[in-house]
């Protein structure tokens, strides 16, 4: 039993660092085709995939699970070996008929077919393993739903129907299915940046960031919760893993925020709320800034939308800092003793100059001109350079392939699920049932932008329940994306709202992946520290609808195009004002407590203010507030104890 552990982990290491090197020399130097390069890249994924995951943590030691396990890595060389074999000019010799598997679509042969439809099923059971049942039950009804679509009712988009194969071919043989957007925005973009952050990790960088918060929050009320915020949206957009960074930081931040007088629970939903804003944050923005530049329509390049996602980041962290700081105020929160002496840490300076190399670089890379992937790998080899020129940072060979080790670990189950996607995108594609969906769903917002809005939110964050989010954007991006397009809303503004509820669905009850991650650190229920994350992240909720409506705040134009300088100064300000009413509502808290009904009527100034160009509305919403905020202030300035708490 432990030899056969013992030989799954060697195997392991070995294809993790395959995988990694495969990774940098294809996407930089690429040697082969499209289908056969993504061909390799599903193999090496999917055989880790069923080298970490068993068919069920209550069947794992049992021995036939273990020998069924490499029975499917068998099965996954086998499948997608035919695939690089049959589609790779140099193995011309072996194709059937002379031909590559691309010139005989349409006129596979039976082994093409019982290929493919094994293929097909150690997809949905590698997704399985590594994500859930959602997905792959999502796929099988999209699979279902070419089979027999002429025996669906009206309400359900029926078509004529299709056989296996061609449901084979079109989702597995060919590049409209597995092999489609989905796992090339995994391979040429999305692992790199995974290999970055683990890399930066390795050097001690990441560490960095929750010191240099501690002191930078050392003497503030709620500290410790202001530390979480700001460690975590650094440190998520790294990762773009919502409940992968609530896992890495919350293990630091949660008892932090415990020990200074802060419930479990809400110390749990603060850090989900903060962890999943975190993909949210320039320049990396985890894998949906890579998705957009193959799907958004007209293209966009990628500084386009690094800057379109710049203010909205920078609200959604003020906004979280500012209800974190009044909630802080309104509990009586305290800088422990603790917090003070790590505050006063001497930090390692040059772990500091390493993580701002890496950004800097990687930056200044992107506005030369490089594509991503080019401008990620030579901010990769600069990490490694810098790095050696300190002991605290350096790493050594066997550091570097422990990296690796580590991103694949991270990368495998996206993997899973791109491969997953492609299965229901090529479905798409065949049913035609991407350009049916959003002619259903337009007549239903009757060209309401608010209802059609309100429509998107909530398919998004039901999609995005137990979905990673950057599946759940492609998704969403692929099948209701165009109604926006056609109610003539931006379409790099309609691909962040979607992109934005992704994210959203992280922290939304029943199934807030982020939150239960965080609940489990914070040993508080679930639910409670799921309401409490949905609360602390509510202007990630409001965010979307002002940047669809005030596109400036993407420094767009309600044309799309560039913006100026004073549209956009102008709505930044009053959206930045939108968030100190909604902090203070959510936090019950400002300078004193709030009664109920301020408490409302803050939240209805927010909303008002967040959603309307500036006109007599906004000004009643200005009015309002400062009402409120000078009425409280007087209140806390006439207590007997004003100053000496």
């Amino acid at each position: 039993m432990n030899a056969i552990l013992h030989l799954k982990r060697i195997i392991f290491k070995l294809l993790a660092a395959i995988l990694c090197l495969f990774i940098l020399g294809e996407v930089n130097s690429p040697l082969l085709s499209p289908q056969s390069r993504l061909a390799i890249f599903a193999m090496l994924g999917l055989t880790l995939v069923f080298l970490k995951y068993p068919v069920h943590r209550r069947l794992e030691d049992l021995v036939f699970f273990k020998i069924l396990d490499f029975a499917c890595i068998i099965a996954v060389v086998y499948c997608f070996g035919y695939i690089l074999i049959q589609t790779e000019p140099i193995f011309k010799r072996f194709w059937i008929d002379g031909q590559s598997l691309g010139n005989r679509a349409g006129m596979e042969g039976p082994k093409d077919y019982i290929i493919g439809l094994l293929g097909l099923f150690l997809v949905l059971e590698g997704a399985r393993r590594a994500i859930g049942t959602t997905l792959p039950l999502l796929a099988l009804a999209f699979l279902l739903y070419a089979a027999f679509g002429q025996s669906m009712p009206d309400w359900l988009f029926p078509h004529r129907g299709y056989p296996w194969q061609r449901i084979v071919s079109q989702t597995f043989l060919h590049s409209q299915g597995v092999f489609g957007i989905a796992l090339k925005v995994m391979l040429t973009y999305v692992f790199l940046f995974v290999l970055f952050g683990t890399l930066l990790e390795k050097t001690g960088a990441t560490g960095y960031i929750i010191n240099f918060a501690r002191r930078l929050f050392r003497s503030s009320v709620g500290g410790p919760a202001k530390v979480a915020v700001i460690s975590s949206g650094m440190m998520g957009s790294l990762s773009g893993s919502a409940v992968a960074n609530t896992a890495t930081t919350g293990t630091f931040t949660i008892p932090m925020m415990k020990s200074s007088g802060f419930k479990p629970s809400i110390a749990g939903g603060i850090e989900a709320a903060a962890s999943s804003g975190g993909a949210l944050v320039p320049p990396i923005m985890g894998a949906g800034a890579y998705m957009m530049l193959e799907i958004v329509e007209p293209a966009v390049t990628y500084l386009e939308i690094v800057k379109a996602a710049l203010i909205p980041a920078v609200l959604y962290y003020m906004a979280l800092l500012l209800i974190v700081h009044f909630y802080a105020g309104r509990i009586g929160a305290e800088v422990t003793s603790a917090a003070k002496e790590q505050a006063t840490e001497v930090l390692p300076k040059f772990q500091g100059v390493i993580f701002f190399t890496a950004f800097i670089t990687l930056i200044l890379f992107l506005v030369l001109g490089y594509t991503p992937f080019r401008a990620v790998s030579l901010s990769l080899l600069l990490i490694l350079i810098v790095s050696a020129f300190s002991k605290q940072t350096r790493v050594s060979v066997r550091g570097v392939f422990e990296a690796m080790e580590k991103a694949a670990d991270s990368g495998v189950s996206l993997i899973a699920a791109a491969s997953c996607v492609g299965l229901i995108l090529g479905v798409v594609t065949l049913t035609g049932i991407g350009t049916k969906l959003p002619g259903a769903l337009l007549p239903l917002a009757q060209n309401n932008i608010i209802f059609a809005l309100l429509l998107l939110m909530v398919s998004t964050i039901i999609l995005g329940m137990g979905l990673p989010s950057s599946v759940c954007y492609l998704l969403m991006a692929t099948l209701v994306g165009p109604v926006l397009g056609d109610l003539g809303v931006v379409p790099l503004a309609a691909h962040l709202f979607i992109f934005y509820f992704g994210m959203m669905s992280m922290v939304t009850p029943p199934v807030a992946l982020a939150a239960y991650t965080a609940g489990a650190i914070a040993g508080a229920g679930i639910m409670q520290t799921g309401f409490a994350a949905f609360r602390f992240a509510l202007v990630g909720f409001a965010l979307p609808y002002a940047f669809v409506l005030k596109p400036e705040l993407l420094f767009l134009s309600p044309a799309g195009g560039a913006a100026g300088f004073f549209p956009v100064a102008v709505n930044a300000l009053i959206t930045a004002f939108a968030t100190v009413p909604l902090a203070a509502s959510v936090a019950g808290y400002l300078f004193t407590p709030l009664d109920f009904w301020k408490r409302a009527v803050l939240l209805a100034a927010a909303i008002v203010l967040f959603l309307t160009r500036f006109g007599w509305l906004q000004l009643l919403g200005f009015i309002i507030v400062l009402v409120i905020g000078f009425l409280n202030w007087r209140s806390r300035i006439s207590e007997p104890n004003y100053g000496k708490a």
